[in-house]
């Protein structure tokens, strides 16, 4: 919703008007942690994470991820499992093949136990596909539904919030159609309190241990989605500098990671309480 503006009870993004801050209770803090590996998965629990969400490509912003590594994600940790239900990266504008493609990724993930989808379509004009998103929900059920942040590219934040509820969704994932969540805040909190807790506002973006306190105060979500990945050098001594296997020079000898000690990091900032 680019130069869009959300607007509850006076709370508008932008104006420069503080958001207040309002006690936020004794609820604990959910955190939820994207990651595209077991390892990843088992330093997202180890840290202290109640979820994962579970992709492939996250350089891409995650696809579906195969089923060998969901059975195996499945094995290892005992924390909430959901599945990136994303045929391709680009646009959520999808195709029929590819919406079968996204039904028969939901019915595997259901098979190999995991706890929820995260999915998100949109139509051509940038509203919520609220009939095919509901068809995936209700394939899921009993799973949870996550509305990712196809979301956040929709045409107007405030319609598209009333569609996702209308398709039984969950949760949605938003950064309040900004960059980052620091950024979004306002509208966060705007998205929160229209939500009436008929749908969980998850918030996402650019969120870390030292930003993550000031979020949750500002916009009063109960739940956070980061990232928390960290470039770790390939084991590989022999390098063949001459071929790269995708546009980006020796991306091969780099992939991304997510350590425990980064997340216990923030799981302990998350439930900090300012004095």
């Amino acid at each position: 919703m680019a130069g869009n503006v959300l607007s509850f009870g006076g709370l508008k993004e932008g104006n420069g008007l503080d958001v207040k801050t309002e006690s936020m209770g004794s609820d604990e803090i959910i955190v939820e942690v994207s990651v595209d590996s077991t390892e990843s998965a088992l330093a997202a629990e180890h840290g202290g994470a109640k979820r994962v969400e579970l992709c492939a490509s996250l350089t891409d912003g995650g696809i579906s991820p195969s089923a060998g590594l969901i059975a195996t994600v499945r094995q290892r940790v005992s924390i909430g499992l959901y599945v990136m239900i994303r045929p391709r990266a680009g646009d959520f504008c999808y195709t029929s093949d590819e919406f079968d493609a996204m039904q028969s990724d939901v019915r595997m993930a259901k098979q190999l136990g995991a706890d929820g989808v995260v999915l998100g379509i949109l139509e051509g004009d940038g509203n919520i596909d609220v009939p095919r998103t509901r068809v995936l929900v209700d394939l899921a059920k009993p799973l949870q539904t996550t509305y990712h942040r196809a979301f956040d590219m929709s045409a107007d934040l405030l319609s598209s919030l009333n569609h996702v509820q209308e398709t039984g969704a969950d949760r949605i994932l938003t950064s309040g159609g900004a960059p980052t969540a620091v950024e979004g805040t306002s509208n966060l909190r705007c998205l929160v309190e229209a939500a009436k807790r008929r749908v969980i506002v998850v918030a996402c973006g650019g969120i870390n241990h030292q930003n993550v306190r000031a979020v949750i105060e500002k916009t009063s979500v109960r739940e956070i989605h980061v990232g928390l990945r960290t470039p770790v050098a390939s084991p590989m001594r022999h390098r063949n500098r001459n071929i790269s296997m995708g546009p980006t020079p020796r991306n091969e000898y780099q992939r991304f990671v997510v350590l425990e000690e980064n997340v216990a990091q923030l799981v302990r900032a998350a439930s900090a309480r300012r004095i």
